[in-house]
């Protein structure tokens, strides 16, 4: 597919596999990454062949965060790395949270502060048990900008969000799994057939199944119960399969 100075955008079958790809920075994000990145994930968001899009690293990282020496001399304002990178990093998280098709986090290594706020972003995450993931930001007076205060708490609780942000502490993906953080995880070894294998179980089921329950969890982290009931009941979605599926059965 696509050539790219900082990343790959592999397809196989109905699964498409972005990788950032600077091995030797431990995949450290940089604003050309995050452009690369968004013109990848739009690329197979409009391929109706894609079902499901992988994101993963090259090397021994997922990625080691932002490359704060790609910043050059740009002054950091009230803990914010600035709209160079916090743009495109949104609009990325964006695209990977709402578009319709099942986005997967692979993390094979090393995954801090901004990587993690980008994997956090995908539907899954499905981590080594060896990697190391941590929110660093309080390290280095830095402030979330990419989605991690609204989604870290969702996925692990208000509680353990705080300690881990507080203390800016290296957890491995063993915690990552217990704490529900990651729906997913294995050896490092076992990861890739892991993926795969979660993938084969998922194609059997409806894509449109899929956008439907996309739209509905994405409105569960941000409505009260009461509203989200209102709002599943209310909402309405195209499916096409419905007949076909349930032909068997009748």
């Amino acid at each position: 597919m696509s050539e790219y100075s900082e990343i790959l955008l592999t397809k196989s079958g109905h699964t498409a596999t972005v990788t950032m790809d600077r091995p030797d920075a431990l995949n450290a994000i940089t604003p050309t990454m995050l452009d690369e990145l968004n013109d990848a994930v739009t690329k197979v968001e409009e391929d109706d062949q894609v079902r499901f899009v992988v994101l993963t690293g090259a090397g021994r990282a997922f990625s080691g965060g932002v490359d704060l020496k790609a910043l050059g001399e740009r002054e950091l304002v009230n803990g914010k790395v600035g709209d160079i990178l916090d743009l495109p990093a949104r609009a990325l998280t964006g695209r990977l949270s709402s578009m319709p098709k099942i986005t997967i986090a692979k993390v094979n290594g090393f995954c801090f502060t901004g990587a993690l706020e980008i994997a956090m972003s995908c539907d899954l995450i499905a981590v080594a048990n060896e990697a190391r993931l941590g929110d660093t930001h309080a390290k280095f007076g830095l402030r979330p900008t990419w989605g991690l205060s609204q989604r870290l708490p969702a996925l692990v609780g208000i509680a353990r969000a705080r300690e881990l942000s507080f203390s800016a502490r290296i957890f491995d993906g063993v915690e990552a799994q217990r704490w529900g953080l990651a729906a997913l995880g294995g050896p490092l070894e076992e990861l890739d057939n892991l993926v795969t294998s979660v993938i084969d179980k998922m194609a059997a089921n409806s894509s449109e199944s899929f956008v439907a329950y996309k739209d509905l969890y994405e409105a569960t982290e941000r409505l009260s119960i009461d509203q989200g009931l209102v709002y599943e009941a209310d909402s309405e979605y195209l499916f096409t399969d419905t007949g076909e599926r349930l032909a068997d059965f009748r």
